[in-house]
């Protein structure tokens, strides 16, 4: 069953014909043709696979995670995917990521979003646990979802992550995260983000390595 799904989820993405001077691949999601144009210098400005596995998870659940007029951020949005497929299920989304990102996001979104979505998804920086309180008041901001795909990798700001998730949760916000576990140091986030939140599995394909979680802060799950 895990091979099939994947097999599945994998054949929702295709590559250009012919050779092109931007580098771009294509994916089939929410009915629609989507192209990201990525760049190969750094991690956030390539789709990895949790992104294709986030998507298609909220595409074939639409009914029980209905996005319709929902508040969404994504965090560590990459190249924009998932905000992309949550746009044109119906989303208001917030995608961010760190400044230097930021362009290559913008295109990418207003490529695949504009004229076609109900609302039209916004762009902003963000570092993670950097001026929470001054770019996302908690007194005004309130998203019903946070969806993060392959955030948790081999880099130095784990903590900051974690932080950033508790500013950004409220307590009936629902975290979406799909998670490729890698290395150990990586893979204790997992421990240290429960003494927050709680976690359940929703989807899990061994073959890729991926979980994908539903969490919510501690005695809020239903």
């Amino acid at each position: 069953e895990d091979e099939q799904i994947v097999a599945e989820i994998m054949r929702r993405r295709f590559f250009p014909a012919l050779i092109t001077h931007k580098p771009w691949e294509g994916f089939h999601f929410a009915g629609h043709e989507i192209r990201i144009t990525e760049a190969t210098d750094c991690y956030g400005a390539v789709v990895w696979p949790s992104a294709l596995v986030l998507c298609y998870f909220l595409e074939t659940n639409s009914k029980q995670y209905n996005l319709v007029d929902k508040n969404v951020i994504e965090i560590g949005a990459g190249t924009g995917l998932v905000s992309i497929v949550a746009s044109l299920l119906g989303a208001l989304v917030t995608a961010t990521d760190l400044p230097e990102l930021l362009g290559n996001l913008q295109h990418n979104i207003l490529q695949n979003t504009k004229l076609k979505c109900k609302h039209q998804p916004c762009v902003k920086e963000l570092s993670w646990g950097i001026d929470l309180e001054k770019n996302f008041p908690r007194s005004s901001c309130h998203f019903d979802y946070i969806m993060a795909a392959d955030v948790v990798y081999h880099h130095p700001y784990l903590d900051e992550l974690l932080l950033t998730f508790d500013h950004l949760c409220k307590n009936d916000t629902v975290i979406l995260w799909a998670m490729k576990f890698r290395l150990d140091k990586e893979n204790q986030f997992v421990g240290r983000f429960q003494t927050l939140f709680d976690l359940e599995v929703i989807s899990n394909f061994p073959s890729l390595n991926i979980t994908l979680y539903k969490a919510m802060r501690k005695g809020r799950m239903r």
